[in-house]
């Protein structure tokens, strides 16, 4: 199983910033699913470049692609707008319960436009760019993240 993680950041991809956030959530993947096989990336705040990565990972045969960063009130943060244009299906209650959780600890989380959805039977989740954010969000919702790819591949049994 292939497992993704692209963080989109200006300033990490011109060597400015060093990523912390992505290879913390690989980490995390590494813990929930030790036999996947994991990739990841980085981009900049590029709309049509993160669209043309999530297809290509689609394209690939991903289960998950986990996004970091990109979800802000910023005027390059478009990592939402590009996922739409690739999901052909929503599922809104991840990202609600990431935004729900996120809010428990500190109320700006409400404030992240990170969407979830399916691209065919990949699952594409958009987390917050701060490494606690990222982590605290993925933490939150990894057991449906769990069924959810099952379900996506195919799987039919309910908890």
């Amino acid at each position: 199983m292939l497992l993704a993680v692209l963080t989109i950041s200006d300033r990490c991809s011109q060597g400015l910033l060093t990523d912390t956030a992505g290879p913390a959530v690989v980490a995390l993947l590494g813990q929930h699913w030790p036999e996947a096989e994991l990739w990841s990336g980085l981009l900049a705040d590029d709309e049509d470049a993160i669209a043309a990565r999530l297809e290509d990972l689609s394209g690939r045969g991903a289960a998950l692609v986990l996004t970091v960063g990109g979800t802000g009130l910023g005027p390059r943060d478009r990592t939402p707008e590009a996922t739409r244009r690739v999901i052909d299906r929503e599922a809104p209650g991840l990202a609600e319960a990431m935004r729900f959780h996120g809010a428990e600890r500190n109320p700006y989380a409400w404030l992240s436009r990170g969407v979830a959805g399916l691209k065919g039977n990949t699952l594409i989740v958009n987390l917050p760019g701060s490494r606690r954010g990222a982590e605290e969000s993925l933490a939150s919702i990894v057991a449906l993240v769990r069924h959810g790819l099952d379900v996506a591949a195919g799987g039919q049994a309910h908890p």
